[in-house]
């Protein structure tokens, strides 16, 4: 077992059935109730990109804010917010993409991507991908790339790696199975 899995693990909550029945569902919550847990989540995010290029991070919303925030100020770049579909005031790129039951619409505003740029993405638990891979998308459209993605929890059975190929993605914890 490593040690990210031993620190986390213990913290990370399982709901049985949410959203829906047969579905275990993987809460981050227990990370920020325990101060020591959320700290060191955030260490570890600088140690892994501290030697990379990387010029802003962008977190999903809403529990990617929460992990990418802090990281952002530790290392002293820009915070870029991805959110749901007509929660930004102002100009916008725009992508829609496919969910198992419908399809969703995320944006970011167009002042926050400088073209160039390399950009962090962080979501608190990476599944299939989808909303990643629109997030992406929002990053080209601004003229900016990403190369890395971030999340706390890694489901790799749900072939996240696929929709994210090309990409390196780094996960603290895994789980194998539902």
């Amino acid at each position: 077992m490593n040690k990210d899995f031993e620190v986390l693990d213990k913290v990370i909550g399982r709901v049985p059935d949410f959203p829906k029945k047969g579905v275990l569902f993987y809460d981050i919550t227990g990370v920020l109730r325990h101060p020591e847990a959320f700290r060191y989540t955030i260490e570890r995010m600088v140690d892994l990109y501290k030697d990379k290029n990387i010029d802003a991070v962008a977190g999903i919303e809403s529990r990617g804010f929460v992990f990418a925030a802090p990281f952002a100020q530790a290392m002293g770049i820009p915070l870029v917010l991805i959110r749901k579909k007509g929660k930004l005031p102002g100009k916008t790129y725009t992508c829609k993409y496919e969910l198992e039951y419908g399809s969703a619409e995320i944006e970011v505003h167009t002042a926050d991507i400088s073209k160039g740029q390399n950009i962090l993405l962080v979501d608190d638990l990476i599944a299939t991908g989808g909303t990643l891979k629109a997030a992406v998308n929002l990053i080209e459209q601004g003229g900016a790339k990403t190369t890395d993605v971030f999340g706390v929890i890694g489901l790799p059975f749900l072939n996240y790696k696929k929709k994210l190929e090309g990409l390196n993605v780094t996960t603290l914890v895994n789980y194998q199975s539902e």
